[in-house]
Formats: structure tokens, sequence, C-alpha cells
């Protein structure tokens, strides 16, 4: 038997505008992690992107479990702290692929 590998999520809620699309867009991270064949740990979510609190526990995660894939809704759940470019970045930088379940 082959264990899947893990990809962790992460989701901005001030993103998306109500707890139903907050629901739905965790939903499709446990969708494209089955389909894409990974084992989906921990969505961070973050809810006060001035914080960036759920960031950087999720690089930490990065680092600790050496996870090898990330993936979030769209690329625009990486703006944060700046550009999204700078975040997919920090997690390229620690070998983190960024996947996004929306490529739009």
């Amino acid at each position: 038997m082959t264990t899947r590998p893990l990809l962790l999520g992460y989701v901005r809620a001030d993103a998306l505008g109500t707890a139903e699309e907050l629901a739905a867009a965790t939903h499709s991270l446990a969708t494209f992690a089955s389909a894409e064949g990974f084992t989906l740990g921990t969505v961070y979510t973050e809810r006060d992107a001035a914080e960036s609190t759920a960031f950087h526990a999720l690089l930490e995660e990065v680092k600790r479990l050496e996870v090898r894939a990330v993936v979030v809704p769209t690329l625009r759940h990486l703006g944060v702290v700046g550009e999204p470019t700078a975040m997919q970045q920090d997690l390229e930088f620690h070998q983190a692929r960024v996947m996004a379940v929306d490529t739009r």
C-alpha cells in the first residue's frame, strides 16, 4: 500500500463573502487533494489578513513536516501580505509547490 503525500491548504476568509463560501472553498481543497492523489492535512484559514498568523503557521508546518505541496482555492488567496507572488515564493523557497484549485 502506497501512502499518499501530504498536502496542506490555505484559505483567506476575507477573500470569500460568507461562511458558506468558506465551507465550499475548504471542501474544494479536499476534493482537489483526493483527485490529485494527496492526503489533505490542515487547512489554514486566515481570519486577520493584517496579522497573517495562519500563513506563518502554514510556513512553519511546511518547514517542520517537509511538506512538498500547498493548495489554495485561487492564487488570490496568497495576497495577504503583499503580492501573491512573494508569498508563493516563500513557500517554494521551502520546496513546497503551490497549486490552485481554480487557476483563473
